[in-house]
């Protein structure tokens, strides 16, 4: 990934991370699950689900140590099936 966050943020320092993804009960336990391998903590996602119900929005604060750090997050949490965004 050619991405800037070196450039932009000073390390260590909370990302809050948003995943958007198909409504269901696994979703929040699945992204709990990958961001917990790569950065341990005590993960307690805010929860919103869309106007119609199909999707949920999680938002989630992560420390992160480094640009590298962010990208594996990303990474990690684009391969699970049920995600669609992740900003």
């Amino acid at each position: 990934m050619k991405t800037k966050f070196d450039e932009l943020l000073d390390f260590p320092t909370v990302l809050n991370f948003k995943v958007m993804g198909v409504a269901c009960d696994e979703l929040p336990d699945l992204v709990i699950a990958e961001i917990q391998k790569l950065a341990p903590g005590d993960y307690s996602p805010t929860i919103k689900p869309s106007s119609k119900g199909n999707y949920h929005s999680l938002s989630i604060p992560v420390r992160v140590t480094s640009k590298e750090h962010i990208e594996q997050i990303y990474q990690a949490l684009d391969k699970i099936e049920q995600v669609r965004y992740i900003i």
